[in-house]
This record gives structure tokens, sequence and C-alpha cells, in this order.
């Protein structure tokens, strides 16, 4: 449909999509900046260092280990050690690939991080990675 003006001979036949355009190009950046904030940890964890291969990115549960008695499944954070095995558990149940990280504090307990290894395992997990820093040559 195409309206005629009095003063005006041209007819207006299309429709301005430049602001359009505008708003999508600055909801895009706000996405890009935003995004790499929402992949943040629960927690500081300090990864100790290694010589690794870069692992290739899957679905898989990430589990986190502090050592001041703080412990995540994903996102959910627990000061409770049986809470958080039944997480882990449940999470290792429901996950289709049951791939474990295992992102443990250099200084957090040793017996601590075998019992998470021992307990996701029996939970059914296929694998199990424990993350690292890369080691500076």
């Amino acid at each position: 449909m195409a309206f005629k003006t009095e003063d005006d001979s041209d007819l207006v036949t299309g429709i301005n999509v430049t602001p359009l355009v505008d708003v999508c190009l600055v909801l895009v950046i706000i996405f890009m900046v935003t995004a790499p904030l929402l992949s943040e940890p629960v927690f500081k964890v300090n990864l100790p260092a290694a010589r690794t291969q870069e692992g290739e990115e899957k679905e898989k549960i990430i589990l986190s280990l502090a050592k001041e008695a703080r412990y995540a499944v994903n996102e959910k954070e627990f000061s409770d050690r049986d809470l958080f095995f039944g997480e882990v558990d449940r999470a290792v149940r429901r996950s289709g690939v049951k791939l474990v990280v295992i992102k443990a504090d250099q200084d957090a307990a040793y017996g601590l991080l075998t019992d998470v290894m021992q307990r996701s395992k029996e939970a059914g997990a296929s694998g199990i990675t424990i993350a690292t820093e890369q080691k500076k040559k």
C-alpha cells in the first residue's frame, strides 16, 4: 500500500531498516561482552600447572574443590560434603555424556580429590579429567 501526500509527488514505498540494524548490532555487542562473564566459576580455584593438551569442548560436569571446604557442581555451590557428594551422584547419573572435569585447588586435600574421583566413577562417569593451568615453558 503506497501513500501519496498533497505536497509531495513521491510515493513512500519502503521501510527504513537502519534503526533495526543498529539495535541488532548493539544487542550482539552486549551479548559478546557479557558471555565470558557467565562462564566464570562459582569461586576462584588455584589450579596446578602442568604441560597438557587442550581438550575439545563437550558436554561435561564440572566439579570444583577449594581448600577452605567449599565445593561446587557446575554452578551450584555447597559447604556440606555429604550434600556435595549427593549432587555429584545425581549430576553424573542425569548426564548423557558422563564426562567429569575436576577443578581442584592445588592446596586442596589429596584425599578429597581421590574421594571425588571414586564417587564420580561409582556414579557411572565414563571419563574423569583433572583441570590444570598451562605450564609456562
